[in-house]
């Protein structure tokens, strides 16, 4: 009888070692997206994004991390703790030679590429009882240029420098996210933002729906100084409430990032489903309309990883 019970305890313990055995319960992958602001753009796209993934990647836990965005986003994945960034085309670049002076320590080299996605355009955003209609006319002004090394200040130095201005000339500078700076304004205590983002950004079209605005064109002049992977762009017409007329500006490319420990196999569902579900996506903001698979390897400044060349592949992209 002592037998028979000892044989029944260890047959119901080997059970149990079973029932509990990686080989009978599917991990939980953990999807974690880096994103910006919420007042950017990168936030409500992220979130977008992370419900596609949680309704077509089996037992996926997606989180959505609002962040200060392209350099912390890019340093939180080199540390391993997330899985999919938003970043400027210029802070990856940046990040992947290792440029310690807009806060890289050394190179990020876990970095792979998922997708070019739509371009920033950098919008330069005065009220018009300041009087600045251009950038010359920031001298002695008070001016927000974004979080603290963020793509957005990166952008912002750049484009000072390229026009043959420093931080120096301006009469007051803040380091705040896009929400933050609006708000300032609003208050009368700042004259102008400048904030890298999609067309139609929240916080631009709060303010020009508060105050009376002027949108600061950057010349061709330059962004030829500036250079790749800076290009030319124009904001439309009527982008926001009293803007009549097209404004030249320079734009930068946004990109899709993960890292090497991502699997394969995670990648490509991830690139995948980003591309087989545009027209959500573009609900949550209408610079998705500016994804396009044709694009999608265009100007990659780092290595893609192989679950999203796998894909690339399949569509032809890529030999």
């Amino acid at each position: 009888m002592k037998i028979f019970k000892r044989t029944s305890g260890l047959a119901a313990a080997a059970s149990l070692v079973l029932a509990l055995s990686p080989m009978s319960a599917k991990a939980t992958e953990f999807i974690n997206i880096l994103t910006g602001g919420t007042s950017g753009v990168y936030y409500p796209l992220g979130v977008a994004i992370s419900k596609v993934y949680a309704d077509n990647i089996p037992d996926s836990k997606v989180q959505v991390q609002s962040t200060k965005a392209s350099v912390e986003n890019l340093n939180l994945l080199q540390q391993g703790r997330g899985e999919l960034a938003f970043s400027l085309g210029d802070s990856v670049k940046l990040a992947w030679e290792g440029d310690a002076e807009v806060g890289f320590k050394s190179k990020l080299d876990k970095l792979r590429g998922i997708a070019a996605i739509y371009p920033n355009y950098i919008q330069i955003v005065a009220t018009k009882e300041s009087g600045i209609k251009t950038l010359a006319d920031l001298k002695g002004k008070r001016v927000s240029v974004g979080a603290p090394k963020s793509g957005t200040e990166l952008n912002a130095r750049a484009i000072l420098g390229a026009a043959g201005m420093s931080y120096d000339d301006l009469g007051k500078v803040e380091y705040l996210p896009f929400g933050e700076s609006v708000e300032l304004i609003k208050n009368r205590q700042l004259d102008a933002t400048l904030q890298s983002a999609g067309l139609g950004v929240a916080s631009i079209r709060d303010l020009a729906s508060s105050l009376p605005i002027t949108v600061v064109s950057v010349p061709a002049s330059v962004v030829e100084k500036l250079g790749p992977p800076y290009v030319s762009a124009e904001i439309p017409a009527k982008t926001y409430d009293g803007q009549e007329g097209g404004v030249p500006t320079v734009a930068v490319v946004n990109f899709l990032v993960t890292r090497e420990g991502v699997s394969d196999e995670v990648a490509y569902e991830m690139t995948k489903l980003i591309f087989d579900n545009l027209t959500g996506i573009e609900a949550a903001h209408k610079a998705a309309a500016q994804i396009k698979l044709e694009n999608a390897t265009k100007g990659m400044p780092i290595p893609l990883h192989p679950g999203a060349e796998r894909y690339y592949k399949e569509k032809g992209l890529l030999k």
